[in-house]
């Protein structure tokens, strides 16, 4: 049954590409689902990066004299 998910051609270099397939044939998994894995994992790993930078952005400017407590937030 064909899929109906969303897909994307990706060109890499050949040592890339070795590297990917010993990967996928080392974890039993296809190319495809591989690729999908690594791209999943890049993502998140910028967001990471993001929110990390938000949050030191954010701790720079923080007051604890205005800041809420926890009670009062949770009311």
């Amino acid at each position: 049954m064909p899929t109906k998910s969303p897909r994307v051609n990706v060109v890499v270099e050949p040592p890339l590409y070795k590297a990917m397939a010993d990967l996928a044939a080392s974890g039993g998994v296809s190319m495809s689902t591989l690729a999908r894995d690594l791209i999943r994992e890049a993502l998140e790993l910028r967001e990471d990066v993001a929110l990390a930078a938000l949050a030191d952005k954010r701790l720079k400017t923080f007051n604890k004299k205005s800041a809420l407590s926890h009670d009062d937030v949770w009311k």
